[in-house]
């Protein structure tokens, strides 16, 4: 039986609104739903963080301490007087196993860093007090994920008043040993005023021959230098100092050879036995930039070269390729105009990117950095680091293979100091499984430091150091 047309007519007129409010309602069902996962999803970022690792970097120049994090945290800092402490209140986690353990592993050798107290302040906020040994200017910041880590709030403790490089310099082993010869604390304060008047003199001519330099009033006695035949003898009337740059440490382990080797490690040992050749040979001191595991800025690396006055920049690496069969050492030296390889270029990309991994404070705006990377009139330094590359890579030829028969250029962060000829040295490839074992072989790593240190005696033979003048750094 057919129905009117009125009744279909009312059918139609009344399904037609129930089906819009349906719709309607689903969908603000589905934009509240949305929200509240959104919501949740922002609670979680806070409220659900653990701490995943915690870590201590000891050093004379700083204290890193390192707390990894599943996910991003909150926090406060405030630092209280008598006695100092560092109170850091950090939002949206709970006291756990590692965080709590933060205490064991700081050492009593700490400089900076007498006691670890962690508990719950209040809920959902855990505060971590540093009982402290001596007033220090502290930076906190967090860093993103990056490499192997996962987010991390980073708390580097440093003195209030800085580390003086050129005190670091006299209190070198050689020179305190010469100061206890002359008479205890009078013959350190006599060696540390030599160093001071050495590196202030005017600049002058290169240096004379012995038979002249017998004849000059304020010349430095000299030892009979112990060389071989073939190796060039080198004279010099003032103290020449060699910056010795350990690449990577602390946050930053460099490359991970297939045996578990980091290259921090491998680059230290032979950087601190470089540093023994250098400091027996008259009138030459080295310095370590880094002369343990810490991690220490490429722009800090620079600027402590430079306020030291050193005549030369040695940046000691033992990277690794993509291909596990790349063997050979290398020598490498700054390039404004690109880089001579895609090799070259692809390693000074990976090298620039320590301060990604290490952990710098983006924040903090250097300005002696400014004004050492403004400055791109380097044409004669580079010229000087390309001399002295090839000098070096002729005597590693003699103890391994050579990657590159020539010194390749590229633009590595840490080689650009416009007034000291600056080198990096491949070591070696800790990639590849024989280089590996021959890294960490005390024997090769003895004949590494002393074919680099040959290298550097046949630039100075070549090239005679003058006598320098730093008082611009003072501007």
């Amino acid at each position: 039986m057919f129905k009117p047309a009125s009744e279909h007519r009312y059918y139609l007129s009344v399904a037609l609104p129930e089906r819009r409010s349906l719709f309607s309602l689903l969908g603000l069902g589905a934009l509240w739903a949305a929200f509240l996962l959104a919501l949740l999803a922002v609670n979680a970022a806070y409220a659900s963080a653990t701490v995943t690792a915690a870590r201590v970097w000891p050093a004379a120049e700083y204290t890193r301490i390192t707390l990894e994090t599943s996910s991003p945290i909150k926090f406060s800092q405030s630092m209280v007087k008598d006695p100092e402490r560092l109170v850091l209140d950090l939002e949206g986690i709970e006291p756990n196993a590692v965080l709590t353990n933060l205490s064991a592993k700081v050492g009593e050798a700490d400089p900076y860093i007498k006691l670890v107290r962690v508990g719950r302040f209040k809920p959902g906020v855990v505060r971590v007090v540093l009982d402290l040994k001596t007033e220090v200017k502290p930076s906190v910041f967090t860093l993103q994920p990056v490499g192997e880590y996962g987010h991390r709030l980073v708390v580097d403790i440093y003195p209030a008043t800085p580390l003086d490089p050129l005190m670091a310099l006299v209190d070198s082993p050689r020179q305190a040993a010469e100061g206890n010869q002359e008479g205890g604390a009078q013959g350190r304060d006599k060696v540390a005023a030599v160093a001071a008047a050495e590196m202030l003199v005017p600049r002058a001519e290169p240096v004379a021959p012995r038979s002249a330099q017998a004849e000059t009033p304020n010349a430095i006695p000299e030892k009979p230098l112990k060389t071989e035949k073939r190796k060039p003898e080198l004279q010099v009337t003032r103290l020449i100092t060699i910056a010795i740059d350990a690449g990577h440490g602390g946050e930053d382990p460099g490359a991970l050879g297939a045996r578990g080797t980091h290259e921090k490690d491998v680059t230290l040992a032979i950087a601190k036995r470089l540093k023994a050749v250098v400091d027996e040979e008259p009138n030459m001191r080295g310095v370590l930039i880094r002369d343990g595991d810490y991690f220490i800025p490429l722009n800090g690396r620079v600027a402590k070269a430079r306020k030291l006055s050193a005549d030369l920049f040695v940046s000691i690496h033992a990277d690794a390729f993509i291909r596990p069969d790349a063997r050979g050492s290398s020598v490498f030296a700054l390039s404004e105009r690109g880089a001579t390889s895609a090799a070259a270029r692809w390693l000074a990309k990976k090298e620039n990117e320590a301060d990604l991994i290490g952990g710098v404070n983006l924040d903090v705006k250097d300005p002696y950095l400014a004004r050492t990377l403004l400055d791109l009139s380097q044409t004669a330094t580079i010229n000087d680091s390309l001399k002295l590359g090839k000098a070096v890579l002729n005597e590693l030829g003699g103890i391994n293979s050579l990657h590159k028969s020539a010194v390749e250029q590229a633009g590595f962060a840490v080689l650009k100091s416009p007034d000291i000829p600056s080198i990096l040295v491949e070591t070696a490839f800790i990639s590849n499984p024989e280089e590996e074992s021959r890294l960490t072989d005390d024997a090769y790593q003895e004949k590494m430091a002393k074919a680099i240190f040959s290298g550097i005696k046949r630039y100075f033979a070549k090239n005679p150091p003058l006598a320098k003048s730093r008082m611009a750094l003072a501007e």
